[in-house]
């Protein structure tokens, strides 16, 4: 969804507003969207020193929150700062509130049905580390001692990751919200007494939150290994830091194989004892040994948690591959610097404004939707390059000179000599800024195909019309700055909705398996190249690229001339066929980092 203010009318009639209604209408919002923001724009401009308020910990605060949500309430209190500054000044700061928030209401309004994983959520990768006992001295090879322990948080540290809470990554899986860059979620099962003693001291030295997993047999038992007592787990969890997760009665080791009446037992029973001696809600629950099935799930399901934990000793996921919140993946702490080496958050929220986003950086994306492996680069700046002959794209981002990021193959060329660099219909490249016209028989042929326009700010995607698009003249008047422009073989999303069969007008092939090449604009205006690592049909490949969010794709030339460049390495499996053009992402003159732009706001308007 894009809102489009063209004029100021409607906030002028908010400045009649009074200044306080609009500060509890604001304070309203808050409290009901908190939750909402895991990770948002304001919360990353605080200072990382910034100390929650003692009064905002209390269960009656004005906007009452989970205490293992420190982090959202950072992020209120910095929003209730701002709300102030802006009581005053309403004409210039509510089109920004607008367009801060607006986005992640609207993600929140668009949540996957739970238990649903979001297929945003789906495209991030957010690992979750299992930790077991933690103690001096080893008794099985997945414990962990202290000294190992505080060597994982310093790697943590210093590979730039952010620890998150449970809250933020359900919140992340239900509605595609973006995480902080690298993050990671740290969880301990089975209560031992080394978490008390051990983690929870490390967890309050680095800040970080984590997950702990109790079985309420365990709390105080001491025979064997040693267990949290209740009086600890309190003093844990009134720490905004802990999170207590419900890990059944007994701790049986396959709940598969257990009646219903002990399996209401282990599951509802556990979660009720928490919350009575706890004084929270216990809301997730994890799998003992990883175990569970669609019964089990079910009796999870109806004891009131919204996720559950699992674990797998052979098919370690990241969070967002999983089946679903009932079956949310974890890694054994062994792999953590594996996992730690991929961490991303997910894309950043596509704005409630018209202006695309040509200055985020370019980052590459390896994914699966419906089975069909895709490979996604998003961000920079798009051009096109008209090469003077059919080369490798490797060469031919090479030999450009515009250090290009992120390179596809292009759009269809004459088959008529070896060599040639004749594209079907006209093109223009703002490498040889020269415009060549479309061969008047080809142009009949792709009337109606989309033509695709390129500017220093916008792209747009439009019906190719012979008549009055195939000289410099006729695309200018559709686009006066127009930098690039060429015909691509069809739409395979448009806006946001995949493109049925009967819209490809008798294309060539278009129903058959080949490699596909394609680009287009993701809900964020980013410009997106990409291909398919296996063989696919135009059909389902537009129900895969609406699902990962593009707003706009078209079809590039495909079968053998499929081909995709990052960083100056091919990402494909084969040898393709030389080609003679290519959409590319350049790193843009203006880019900066996101994060920045509220603090930069503020210096501009407030003189500080």
């Amino acid at each position: 969804m894009t809102l489009i203010f063209d004029s100021f009318s409607f906030f002028r009639l908010l400045a009649y507003i009074p200044a306080q209604s609009i500060f509890y209408l604001l304070l309203w919002v808050v409290c009901t969207f908190t939750e909402l923001f895991p990770k948002s724009a304001i919360a990353e401009s605080l200072p990382v020193n910034w100390k929650t308020p003692k009064s905002f910990v209390k269960k009656d605060a004005v906007c009452p929150q989970n205490l293992a949500l420190n982090h959202q309430i950072s992020s209120f209190a910095g929003i209730l700062a701002t709300v102030s500054t802006w009581i005053n000044q309403p004409n210039q700061h509510l089109r920004f509130l607008f367009e801060t928030f607006g986005a992640d209401v609207l993600a929140f309004v668009n949540r996957s049905p739970w238990p649903n994983i979001h297929e945003q959520a789906k495209l991030a990768k957010v690992p979750i580390m299992m930790y077991h006992d933690i103690l001096p001295q080893k008794q099985v090879s997945f414990d962990v001692t202290p000294g190992e322990l505080e060597q994982h948080f310093q790697l943590i540290k210093a590979r730039g990751i952010t620890p998150i809470s449970l809250d933020q990554l359900m919140t992340h899986l239900q509605t595609g919200l973006p995480l902080p860059a690298k993050p990671i979620l740290l969880t301990f099962d089975d209560g031992y007494g080394g978490h008390y003693e051990y983690v929870y001291p490390l967890l309050k030295k680095y800040g970080y939150p984590a997950v702990f997993s109790i079985y309420i047999k365990g709390v105080g038992n001491n025979i064997g290994r040693s267990h949290v007592s209740w009086e600890q787990l309190k003093e844990m969890v009134a720490n905004p830091l802990v999170t207590i997760a419900s890990h059944s009665v007994t701790h049986p080791n396959d709940l598969t194989k257990i009646p219903d009446e002990q399996l209401r037992t282990e599951v509802a029973l556990s979660k009720q004892i928490l919350e009575a001696q706890l004084g929270v809600n216990i809301r997730y629950f994890t799998y003992p040994v990883g175990k569970y099935d669609d019964r089990v799930a079910r009796w999870v399901s109806a004891a009131g948690y919204q996720l559950a934990l699992t674990m797998s000793d052979t098919d370690e996921k990241f969070a967002g591959e999983s089946a679903s919140l009932l079956a949310v993946s974890r890694f054994g702490q062994s792999r953590l610097k594996d996992a730690v080496a991929q961490a991303w958050g997910g894309a950043k929220l596509p704005p409630w404004k018209i202006d695309f986003d040509f200055t985020s950086p370019v980052q590459k994306t390896d994914t699966t939707i419906d089975q069909i492996p895709l490979v996604f680069t998003s961000g920079g700046k798009p051009i096109t390059i008209h090469a003077s002959k059919r080369d490798q794209l490797t060469e031919i981002v090479a030999k450009t000179g515009k250090n290009a990021i992120a390179a596809v193959d292009g759009g269809f060329f004459s088959l008529k000599s070896l060599d040639s660099n004749v594209m079907i219909g006209p093109v223009f490249s703002q490498i040889t800024n020269q415009f060549i016209p479309g061969n008047r028989s080809d142009n009949q042929k792709t009337t109606g195909r989309p033509l695709v326009l390129i500017s220093p700010h916008t792209v747009r995607f439009i019906p190719f019309d012979p008549s009055q698009h195939n000289t410099l003249a006729g695309i200018r008047a559709q686009m006066p700055d127009v930098t690039d422009a060429f015909v691509a073989a069809a739409w395979l999303v448009k806006d946001g909705q995949p493109q049925a069969a009967s819209t490809f007008n008798g294309l060539y092939g278009f129903e058959a398996a080949r490699y596909r090449a394609f680009w287009g604009i993701n809900q964020n205006r980013q410009p997106t190249l990409g291909v398919s690592r296996q063989s696919v049909d135009s059909v389902s490949l537009g129900i895969a690229l609406a699902k990962a969010g593009l707003k706009d794709a078209v079809m590039l030339d495909s079968g053998q001339s499929t081909s995709l460049v990052y960083q100056g390495k091919s990402q494909v499996d084969y040898v393709p066929r030389p080609v003679p053009h290519a959409v590319a992402l350049v790193s843009s003159a203006s880019m900066s980092d996101a994060n920045c732009i509220w603090a930069t706001y503020k210096i501009k308007n407030q003189g500080t």
